[in-house]
């Protein structure tokens, strides 16, 4: 099982959507729960959010490595975990 970061603000509504879709999944497969998820506010963790190369938001990482970027959709959150499960 691998980590899972995702980089958010707090004003921005695509991470909001985001948040619901991890909500949504963890009520259809429980599995995801044990999926290691930081969650990190770029605004608050400025400093650690720098080092990471992304422009938009919100952005996941799995296992360090950059695998979605920008507008979410249920799929592709789904996806972000699958791989995290490998």
């Amino acid at each position: 099982m691998k980590d899972v970061m995702l980089f958010i603000t707090s004003w921005c509504p695509h991470c909001r959507k985001a948040r619901v879709y991890i909500d949504q999944l963890f009520e259809e497969k429980p599995a995801y729960k044990d999926i290691p998820l930081r969650i990190i506010d770029e605004e608050k963790e400025k400093a650690f959010a720098d080092q990471f190369d992304y422009y938009r938001v919100p952005t996941f990482y799995v296992d360090g490595k950059k695998v979605h970027e920008g507008v979410p959709s249920l799929e592709g959150v789904r996806h972000v975990f699958e791989l995290a499960l490998q």
